[in-house]
C-alpha cells in the first residue's frame, strides 16, 4: 500500500525545488550506485523515491520552498563515505582503524538498507538559527514492538540529526553523551519530524537538543539532549 500510494505522487510537477520553474531531481533520475567498485557513483539519497508516503513528500515540498529565499538549505546524504574523509583517523591515531581497502562493503548505517525498507529521510539546516530538521519515515525493517518503530531506530535518527546540527555549527565532532526520553511509540512506516537546535557552546563542547513530533505537531514522541565534543588533533 505504501509503495502503490507513493507511486501515484511521482508525476512531473508534483514537487517544486528552489526554482519555481523546475522540480527538484529525484533518485529515479540519477544513475544507480556501483557497489564495491574502485569508483562509487555518489547518489544523493535525500531525494524523493517511490517509497515515500504522501506526508513525506508534502513535508519535503514545504521545506524545499523554504530554501528558495536562502534561509534553509537541503543537506545531501550518501550511502558511502568519501575515502578522503580521514578526520577521525587523524584525531585518534592509536585507534588503528581498519584500512579502507579492507572494508569494501562499508556503508553509512542509516543508508544501508534497500529503498523504502529502512531509514528514509531528508535533512534541512538553518544556519542563522543553528537548527537542523529531519523528516523521517521508518520502513518495515525497523520494527520493534509489533506495528511500531524500534526505539534504537529512532535513537539512530535522533543522534544523526543532532550530529549534523553540531557538525554544521562547530566542525568535526563526536557524540559524548545522548539522553533520550521516549514518550509515545511511533507507528511503523509513519512520518515524523525531528527538530534539533544548538543550545550553547562551551569551548569544544556543543550542547544540542531535539524533539520528535508527529507531522501535525500534536504528538510528542521523544525528546533528547546531547553533548558533542569538537575534535582537535593538536590536543590528541
Amino acid at each position: 500500500m505504501l509503495r502503490s500510494g507513493a507511486l501515484r505522487l511521482c508525476a512531473p510537477g508534483v514537487l517544486r525545488g528552489p526554482r519555481r520553474s523546475a522540480a527538484p531531481p529525484t533518485r529515479e533520475s540519477r544513475p544507480p550506485p556501483r557497489s564495491f567498485a574502485s569508483e562509487v557513483i555518489r547518489v544523493d539519497l535525500s531525494l524523493p523515491n517511490p517509497s515515500w508516503s504522501k506526508d513525506m513528500r508534502l513535508l519535503f515540498d514545504q521545506f524545499m520552498k523554504k530554501t528558495e529565499d536562502g534561509s534553509w538549505k537541503r543537506l545531501p546524504s550518501y550511502k558511502y563515505v568519501s575515502p578522503q574523509r580521514t578526520e577521525v583517523k587523524t584525531f585518534f591515531p592509536d585507534g588503528k582503524p581498519v584500512k579502507e581497502d579492507h572494508m569494501p562493503q562499508a556503508q553509512l548505517f542509516p543508508r544501508s538498507l534497500e529503498e523504502g525498507l529502512g531509514f528514509e529521510y531528508a535533512m534541512f539546516h538553518n544556519h542563522v538559527e543553528n537548527r537542523t530538521v529531519c523528516i523521517f519515515q521508518g520502513g518495515p525493517y525497523l520494527q520493534g514492538a509489533s506495528g511500531f518503530l524500534h526505539g534504537g531506530a529512532i535513537a539512530t535518527m535522533m543522534d544523526s540529526t543532532l550530529g549534523v546540527c553540531a557538525l554544521t555549527a562547530g566542525g568535526v565532532a563526536m557524540t559524548a553523551n545522548l539522553n533520550i526520553n521516549f514518550r509515545r511509540p511511533i507507528p511503523l512506516c509513519s512520518v515524523v519530524v525531528i527538530n534539533s537546535q544548538l543550545d550553547k557552546v562551551e569551548g569544544r563542547k556543543l550542547f544540542v537538543s531535539c524533539n520528535v513530533q508527529s507531522v501535525d505537531g500534536k504528538t510528542l514522541h521523544s525528546k533528547a539532549t546531547s553533548l558533542f565534543v569538537k575534535l582537535n588533533p593538536k590536543e590528541v
